[in-house]
């Protein structure tokens, strides 16, 4: 008889939501976790006394979302911190342009303006794509019309959407815009208001995984099906199950860091191929006291500027303390990550410092991430490569010879990229496997029952 009904692999959102349901449901259940926590992509550093989400941060969009629902009944305090509009809940946005001079109110209000037909002018270049169009060329085919129009904008505007563009992608993608698929943001839109969590978003899988059986620091190297099973090998020994459910990141995947045997068939190992994955990272500064104006929740620097270092959130709320985060992704994320911490520090400054001058203090703690470098996830989230389809997204999750099943954001399409997607991809995979849908309420209510 095989020693569990299930091995779930990976101790991150959609791992420990699977290993909790199919546990709840009565199965034999073990989550091997190759690091020496559980949270995999989230990850929150206390040691400084707060919070500091060094990998998943937000909730982008609370609005009939099933993690939303989750965190209300856990009882986890949220901060609405919304970035995903212009203005967000009324506070400004700090705006600068190529000479680096602070924006009026009536000028950031155009710049919305501008990118807002610029948008329009995209959607509609998307829609007359072809198979195989980049993202790059039809934002370029949008901007040159819109030069072309007789309204025409003025070149230096379209020069300035054009980086939007390009970060645009870096941030939400991980990727160069120029390999983007050309509907790699075509994703539902979420709506409601973005959050974020105080005392860190790992408490989510933290709290899901307690009392489960998790076995860290074990690292699985191979996966062998049979018509016995499953046959799971990691660098701590061999445990064998009835199936499986991989939850790895799909950088882990993409880089064959676990071998399957047999191979895995086409209709898993193509939207593998296809499907790319990102790097996105973080950079926290914190400051002696606040030098940027009061009520402004972003610094944006358009132009030449905010070629790399183009957009600052201020996440004092919390830590208490003056703190500005920034982002560095995609091709520069990549080449920042070799960096050493004083490096990216210097120039992450130097970039503040032609927005605000040469008098701001120099931080006094910092937190850099490098996700790209992490050979537990080699990547931050997974995006449409050019050639790949949202339809690879869900192709991914199998199931494969009835046994192996995979989750995690990369095999939700319609979120891919969030915690949401991956939660979501996590209470598939256990209904696949039970064969019947779960009550998420009864999950949430379980959790609370074994805390008191």
């Amino acid at each position: 008889m095989p020693e569990f009904d299930t091995i779930v692999i990976g101790a991150g959102m959609s791992g420990t939501t699977a290993a909790r349901l199919l546990t709840a449901a009565g199965q034999r259940v073990a989550v091997l976790e190759a690091r020496d926590r559980v949270g995999g992509r989230m990850h929150t550093d206390r040691g400084a006394g707060f919070s500091v989400d060094l990998g998943a941060s937000w909730i982008h969009g609370i609005e009939d979302s099933p993690l939303w629902e989750l965190v209300r009944a856990l009882n986890v305090p949220t901060i609405e911190f919304t970035v995903g509009s212009f203005q967000a809940g009324g506070r400004p946005i700090a705006d600068f342009d190529g000479e680096a001079r602070r924006l009026s109110a009536a000028e950031s209000a155009q710049w919305v303006t501008d990118v807002a037909a610029a948008d329009l002018a995209v959607e509609q270049e998307i829609s007359r794509s072809s198979p195989g169009d980049t993202y790059r060329e039809v934002t370029e085919r949008a901007l040159d019309a819109l030069e072309r129009h007789r309204d025409a904008m003025d070149p230096e505007r379209v020069d300035e959407i054009r980086e939007f563009f390009r970060h645009r992608v870096e941030e939400q993608c991980g990727a160069w815009i120029g390999d983007l698929d050309a509907h790699g943001l075509d994703e539902d839109a979420i709506d409601g208001d973005e959050v974020v969590f105080p005392r860190g978003y790992d408490e989510l899988p933290a709290r899901i995984a307690a009392g489960l059986d998790v076995r860290l620091e074990h690292v699985v190297r191979r996966i062998v099906r049979s018509t016995e099973g499953v046959r799971v090998e990691t660098d701590r020994g061999v445990f064998t199950a009835a199936r499986a459910v991989v939850t790895v990141p799909l950088g882990v995947l993409k880089a064959g860091a676990i071998a399957f045997e047999p191979a895995l068939p086409a209709e898993i190992a193509d939207p593998i191929a296809r499907l790319g994955m990102g790097v996105f990272n973080k950079i926290f500064l914190q400051f002696p006291e606040r030098f940027w104006e009061e009520g402004v929740y972003a610094i944006r620097a358009l132009g030449e500027p905010g070629e790399h270092w183009h957009s600052w959130y201020d996440v004092s709320a919390i830590s208490g303390r003056p703190t500005l985060l920034t982002f560095a992704a995609g091709p520069f994320g990549r080449h920042v990550q070799t960096l050493t911490d004083d490096v990216i520090s210097a120039d992450a400054m130097a970039a503040l410092r032609r927005l605000y001058g040469e008098d701001i203090p120099t931080p006094v703690a910092r937190w850099i991430t490098r996700w790209g470098q992490d050979p537990f996830s080699q990547g931050s989230y997974s995006h449409l490569a050019t050639g790949s389809s949202h339809e690879d997204h869900d192709a991914l999750a199998g199931p494969v010879d009835g046994m192996l099943h995979f989750a995690g954001e990369a095999t939700w399409g319609a979120e891919p990229a969030t915690v949401g997607g991956a939660y979501a991809s996590g209470v598939r995979a256990a209904e696949r496997v039970l064969g019947h849908a779960v009550d998420l309420d009864a999950f949430a209510a379980g959790i609370l029952r074994s805390e008191a």
